[in-house]
């Protein structure tokens, strides 16, 4: 399976040991950067990571930065994105089961790396339990085709 990463510099070594491990237990990981620890935008990443991740449904993503909460902002401004924050392995499992998160978000300065690959094991893990859920994804969806039009509402209702 492909894995696209990507984080800002606060999220820079945690991305780099995450994607070492991954790839090293067989995962093709495609990493959007940073690629050293000085100051950079993280939106310009969120973005690349997001943006491939709809542009290829089979993969998944991750992304990093301080607290996750930029990243994963940044991320579900793209359609067709689910970015989760997660911060323990229960959200991890469970935004995917219930959510079908296709993007994972970590808080670079919050947790540990034993934590994070923790929670991205628990993530890759999972799988989408459908049923329930799907209607709500699907409710989701027709909120975010709702707002599609150049970032405002669409002038007519269902």
């Amino acid at each position: 399976m492909k894995i696209f990463i990507g984080s800002d510099h606060a999220g820079y070594e945690l991305k780099e040991r995450i994607r070492v491990q991954l790839a090293g237990i067989g995962y093709d990981v495609e990493d959007f950067g940073t690629s050293t620890a000085e100051s950079c935008d993280y939106p310009l990443i969120g973005v690349k990571v997001a943006e491939a991740v709809a542009d290829h449904p089979e993969t998944l993503g991750i992304l990093i930065c301080g607290t996750g909460v930029g990243m994963a902002i940044v991320a579900n401004k793209v359609p067709g994105i689910r970015a989760a924050l997660a911060s323990n392995t229960y959200i991890a499992q469970f935004c995917r089961e219930h959510n079908n998160a296709n993007v994972l978000v970590l808080p670079g300065r919050v947790v540990g790396v034993d934590m994070a690959m923790a929670m991205v094991k628990a993530w890759l893990g999972a799988r989408f339990a459908g049923g329930r859920h799907q209607r709500r994804l699907d409710l989701i969806h027709d909120v975010e085709k709702k707002y599609s039009r150049s970032g405002t509402a669409e002038a007519s209702s269902k």
